[in-house]
């Protein structure tokens, strides 16, 4: 337990000092704009790169591992998103935000480094997999159900056309992309150009981790909607079981495959989820709250994953 301790640690404890320092000094958000780029278009970019371009590209070509994996978090996205028509009476638009918090988890701020740091370099292609394809799902169905719902763009046409945009320029989609490209070809870096990627790389973890922090601290609250501890729920419980379950369905796959999968589905809720919800003008509380009881929760609900990982409690046939 001191182990799995000692990993998870570290990283709420830059999500906590974070937190505090966001609370305590009372700064402007002025500089958390730039933050985000520096993580969305340079750092984390850089470590997927590095991720899917050290990866035999033969291991990337796993077709059961992507199904299984995506209707875990079809799976948890739908049923958040119930809940929130239900629960909460939301409108589509809202409950589409809703099922976004339920099924996309941070799995870019916290999935690659976590991922690594408790099942060791075997998890660098699954963690690739999921984010690849995590990200094609959940960057489709959101915008398109949302494009649906605007009243200034009614057409379904040009819903799919933003979609599409949307996808195609995505930099943590096109730096995977392009990193299974430089494995296919094998391609090597030059030594400065390598150097410089992996200064970047190291810096994608605590700077992703430190916003995160600040960015909740920064979100007061008077409520707590009723579909938020549902959905909260569902990411935390539902989605790690739906990805539980699916592994034995679809597999048998290697242990370091599917123990990734049920990782990255125990993680919280994303911050990108309220950045989203902050563009669209939609369900903006409810989604800085989610994320903030997410983040707390998930101190209990997934560091008992790791354990359960690294003691060889959950172990897959």
């Amino acid at each position: 337990m001191v182990d799995v301790l000692n990993l998870a640690l570290p990283y709420f404890g830059v999500i906590f000092i974070g937190f505090a320092s966001g609370k305590a000094r009372g700064l402007p958000e002025t500089g958390l704009p730039w933050m985000s780029f520096f993580l969305l278009y340079v750092s984390l970019p850089a470590l997927l790169f590095g991720i899917t371009s050290r990866t035999p590209f033969a291991e990337l070509n796993n077709p059961p591992f992507l199904v299984a994996t995506t209707l875990a978090t079809m799976t948890a996205f739908v049923m958040a998103m119930l809940a929130g028509r239900l629960l909460g009476r939301l409108s589509l638009r809202q409950a589409t935000l809703a099922g976004l918090c339920g099924g996309y988890g941070n799995i870019g701020y916290m999935g690659p480094g976590l991922a690594l740091a408790v099942l060791g370099t075997k998890a660098a292609a699954p963690t690739a997999l999921i984010f690849c394809c995590d990200n094609i799902f959940l960057f489709t169905i959101v915008p398109l159900l949302i494009e649906l719902t605007d009243r200034d763009h009614p057409s379904a046409l040009h819903a799919f056309g933003v979609v599409l945009r949307q996808i195609a320029l995505n930099p943590l989609i096109m730096s995977a992309c392009a990193g299974a490209l430089a494995a296919a070809l094998h391609l090597e870096l030059p030594t400065a150009l390598d150097r410089t990627l992996q200064f970047l790389q190291n810096a994608a973890a605590p700077t992703a981790l430190f916003v995160l922090g600040v960015t909740v601290a920064l979100r007061p609250f008077d409520r707590v909607p009723w579909e938020v501890p549902v959905v909260v729920a569902t990411k935390l419980l539902v989605h790690p079981l739906a990805a539980f379950g699916l592994m034995l369905w679809f597999g048998p796959f290697a242990q370091p495959w599917a123990a990734t999968a049920v990782l990255m589905a125990s993680l919280p809720p994303a911050l990108n989820v309220f950045v989203i919800a902050r563009q669209n003008e939609t369900w903006v509380e409810p989604a800085s709250v989610a994320v903030l009881i997410g983040t707390f929760a998930s101190v209990v609900t997934l560091t008992s994953v790791m354990w359960a990982l690294q003691t060889g409690r959950l172990v897959f046939p």
